[in-house]
């Protein structure tokens, strides 16, 4: 895996991507201070080193008809790699699953669960989550109200890094 040198250019184009990934290079480059060839340049640099992964138009799920998101703990029955894998697979299958991780603690995964109602939430739960491969137990919560939810990640501590971090390394020069 190939090491990035990043700089403070490099992060305000990062942290103005995050916030406006439609932005055009001339927009951004007014902004940071750039030319837009240079912005152009240094995004294709941190795109061909994986430090930006995609672009998305994030959509507001109440504006698409999901009004109902749910936080789900499962356990599997039994551990091993089979079992992980099969259930893995079956989750990525599921539309409504907008979110899934192996966790550490009482549940072995941790799923968020978007539907347009309850009925249609239950529908999915009974038919469709029940059902996955290995599933022992489940917990689920519904979500009452969204007190924060962002894909903007913070990367003040990629200039406070005391050692050089997996991909970006920051040069203050």
């Amino acid at each position: 895996m190939q090491q990035i040198v990043v700089d403070k250019f490099d992060l305000q184009i990062l942290d103005a991507l995050q916030r406006r990934g439609n932005a055009t290079n001339s927009a951004l480059g007014e902004e940071i201070h750039l030319s837009a060839s240079q912005i152009s340049r240094r995004i294709s640099r941190m795109e061909q080193g994986g430090i930006i992964a995609s672009y998305a138009a994030l959509l507001d799920p109440a504006a698409v008809g999901l009004d109902v998101s749910a936080f789900a703990q499962v356990t599997l029955e039994r551990h091993g790699e089979s079992r992980s894998d099969a259930f893995e697979r079956a989750v990525a299958a599921l539309p409504e699953v907008v979110a899934c991780f192996s966790v550490s603690g009482d549940a072995d995964y941790v799923m968020h669960i978007v539907a347009p109602d309850l009925v249609a939430f239950s529908d999915v739960m009974m038919k469709r989550i029940m059902r996955l491969p290995g599933l022992a137990h489940l917990k689920t919560n519904i979500a009452l109200k969204k007190v924060k939810q962002t894909s903007v990640l913070p990367l003040d501590h990629i200039m406070h890094a005391p050692q050089p971090r997996r991909r970006m390394q920051f040069a203050s020069a």
